[in-house]
């Protein structure tokens, strides 16, 4: 908002380029949708091969990270399982 004001308000905003943020927006989440979409059939695919969808969607967020991040998040885990005796 603090734009705006600097631009004197919402007049001095160029309708025309706001727009097209908008309209680029909208354009995205049509795309995302499509993909969430896309990934749910792939899982049901998965799920119906037998696959345990629940490892296969930690295994996609576990190869987003890096060696050393895995590391640390798998040292952490098994601390605190230590500490509830879970191990």
């Amino acid at each position: 908002m603090d734009d705006l004001a600097a631009q004197g308000g919402v007049e001095g905003v160029a309708a025309a380029e706001l727009r097209q943020f908008i309209e680029r927006i909208e354009r995205l989440e049509e795309e995302k949708t499509t993909l969430q979409d896309d990934i749910k059939e792939v899982m049901a695919e998965a799920k119906g091969r037998g696959y345990d969808t629940k490892i296969i969607r930690t295994i996609v967020r576990l190869r987003k990270k890096d060696a050393n991040e895995r590391k640390e998040e798998e040292a952490i885990l098994e601390l605190y399982m230590n500490a509830l005796g879970m191990v």
